[in-house]
């Protein structure tokens, strides 16, 4: 009988670990949490201990550091018609993360092909001594 109730405390105890574990998140100075109660978006949390309603929060990490990436070598037309081969670097950074989660389903991606589309267009519209 006493084993039992150690077992049926034990498991209760252990239900109660494993509860917490799941409320409580620590969010990086970095990094901010986009919490969603219920698929519905509250709002952007941290830096610090964040607690979630386990089962009702989901939690999606947005990091807020600057990166970067290579974008590989663009062929471009410039408005005298010559073709010009250009490589560069895209920095990009969160400002915003609960925009960044709910407006871009892929922000790098995004970055990445305006930076190239913009690109296209300002070297579209110089002629090729202004390019060099």
């Amino acid at each position: 009988m006493i084993t039992g109730t150690v077992i049926v405390i034990a498991l209760l105890l252990l239900l109660a670990v494993v509860l917490l574990v799941m409320a409580v998140r620590i969010v990086p100075e970095y990094r901010r949490l986009v919490v969603f109660r219920l698929g519905r978006c509250i709002g952007a949390k941290g830096p610090g201990l964040v607690l979630l309603i386990p089962f009702v929060d989901k939690g999606r990490v947005v990091d807020l550091r600057e990166v970067f990436f290579d974008v590989p070598p663009q062929t471009c037309i410039t408005a005298d018609n010559a073709s010009v081969s250009i490589d560069f670097l895209v920095y990009d950074k969160v400002i915003d993360p609960v925009r960044s989660v709910l407006e871009v389903k892929d922000f790098t991606g995004a970055a990445r092909g305006l930076a190239i589309t913009t690109l296209r267009a300002v070297v579209g519209a110089m002629v090729l001594d202004d390019v060099l």
